[in-house]
């Protein structure tokens, strides 16, 4: 019998553990760790299934995968190293494959379809604007998650971030920061007023981003629209009058590109303990009134808390991936444990997950 397997090449079928949740199924030719895991009613973390949300990352602890797509996009070199992987784009190799899956300490509402119409537009730089949708009923999510919003006539959703603090009882008007895309149907319909009084459906919340418990220091950064999670994190923080020194650093290209001042100065005047927000221009004109920092914003993230025990302190960032990865390495190198960081990243259209 093993001589005719060897002439027909059959395959030795392939097994995936997961833990903690004590599952095991197979995964079979042609579909990846996370296919079969759902196939097989296995709870596992997910959200866009192609590679790019990160909502599926997990440890391998033994075995080997293959890679569909590269992981180094959605995940930083120092996760790799660590052992990481996306089940979504993760084929196993060997006999037996095991991972783990993070805890998810994030004790969500459960995700919900709804319908909203855009009640307001508001310009806040040359390519990012505030857009207010009234559901046809109150949406309970958690600071930091977002939702999935779809035009009828453009096939696929896209996924924006709740830039408003959650209320208990839900809000049925939720704001997002939008950034247009180059030759993206959906904000290029948006921008041109296409989708003002028009049906769209939206999905959520989704994600894993979250503030999690603690009084350390928080060293938060953001880039771009990735403005938007972190203000709906902090304005709740502010809220709930959560005790813990915070540096908030915003990088952007100009001065016309900064964004929500007015309400990041709010945030920081009735913060519960120390504030500190850095704004970080990298193509501010060298002639311009600019006084402030210049440069990439993650080469001043040990300047914003000076003397804080970095191994006790936690990141969390937004924004685009060379930001996240940058900032990765720049927080694991001042001491900050690579576990203590959290961030969401904001890709463009071409990987199909959160829209910047």
């Amino acid at each position: 019998m093993g001589f005719l397997k060897s002439l027909f090449g059959e395959k030795e079928a392939k097994f995936v553990e997961v833990a903690p949740f004590g599952a095991r199924y197979e995964v079979p030719k042609g579909e990846t760790m996370l296919e079969a895991a759902l196939k097989n009613g296995v709870p596992f973390p997910h959200n866009c299934t192609v590679g790019t949300c990160g909502s599926c990352k997990c440890k391998l602890k033994s075995g080997r995968v293959s890679a569909l797509t590269d992981f180094g996009y959605t995940l930083s070199q120092q996760e790799i190293a660590a052992g990481f992987i996306l089940a979504c784009q993760a084929v196993p190799k060997d006999a037996l494959t095991q991972v783990e899956v993070e805890s998810q300490a994030l004790d969500a509402p459960p995700v919900e379809s709804f319908t909203g119409k855009i009640s307001a537009t508001e310009t806040l730089t040359h390519d990012i604007v505030k857009v207010t949708v009234a559901l046809d009923r109150p949406i309970k999510f958690v600071a930091g998650q977002y939702a999935n919003l779809k035009y009828p006539n453009i096939k696929r959703a896209r996924n924006y971030s709740f830039a408003d603090a959650p209320d208990r009882d839900g809000r049925q008007q939720i704001s997002f920061f939008i950034r247009k895309v180059p030759n993206g149907m959906f904000t290029e319909a948006l921008f041109k007023g296409e989708l003002n009084d028009q049906t769209l459906d939206i999905e959520g919340p989704h994600g894993n981003f979250h503030l999690h418990p603690g009084n350390t220091p928080m060293v938060c950064i953001a880039g771009g629209s990735g403005l938007a999670p972190l203000l709906s994190v902090l304005e709740k923080a502010r809220k709930d009058r959560v005790q813990r020194p915070c540096a908030f650093l915003f990088g952007a290209r100009t001065q016309a590109d900064l964004y929500g001042l007015e309400q990041i100065q709010q945030i920081a005047q009735n913060w519960n303990g120390q504030f500190v927000f850095l704004p970080v221009l990298s193509h501010e004109p060298a002639d311009s009134s600019w006084t402030g920092a210049r440069g990439l914003v993650t080469q001043f993230i040990t300047d914003a808390l000076p003397g804080i025990d970095w191994s006790t302190a936690e990141g969390y960032m937004c924004g685009p991936p060379g930001m996240i990865d940058a900032g990765i390495a720049s927080m694991t190198e001042a001491g900050m444990k690579l576990d203590a960081i959290f961030y969401d990243k904001f890709t463009d259209e071409s990987h199909s997950a959160k829209m910047p």
